[in-house]
């Protein structure tokens, strides 16, 4: 086990578990709702990378190291312009549960406190977004997803 700090968030979405995998691993869904591109064939062993909509400026990616759709997806995630950065790792857990499905989210391996707070702050952002689109057709706004 690490020392290292780690955070899980867990959401429920009217939705079904294909819609999900769906929305977590179609680069043009992604688009949508976390104003990234998720890019990647997502086979194990495969990089993805994550691309922002507009710029192109890639934020991150890594390597997909467990692809069980639609119910996991692990990856590797880093800042891929500084290979020395530390690497951490998530797991997307899809599970139905009766007519919605139980999303969880679990970051390991974070660097410190500080990126632990940030990958808090934006998983949030994320999975709101992700529930609004599935569930009403409509993501939150790039204003409130994008760093300010």
């Amino acid at each position: 086990m690490s020392d290292k700090p780690s955070f899980v968030y867990v959401t429920y979405i009217h939705a079904s578990p294909e819609q999900v995998w769906a929305a977590l691993t179609d680069p043009e869904i992604t688009a949508q709702y976390w104003v990234h591109r998720n890019e990647s064939d997502f086979q194990v062993g495969s990089p993805w990378r994550h691309v922002r909509v507009g710029t192109g400026q890639v934020d991150g990616g890594g390597q997909v190291l467990e692809a069980d759709p639609p119910r996991r997806l692990t990856c590797s995630w880093a800042d891929l312009d500084n290979p020395a950065e530390t690497t951490s790792i998530f797991t997307f857990d899809i599970e139905q549960d009766h007519e919605v499905v139980k999303l969880t989210v679990t970051h390991v391996d974070l660097a410190d406190e500080e990126e632990l707070r940030d990958v808090a702050g934006g998983w949030a952002k994320v999975f709101a977004s992700l529930k609004s689109l599935l569930e009403t057709g409509a993501p939150l706004s790039a204003a409130v997803m994008l760093p300010g």
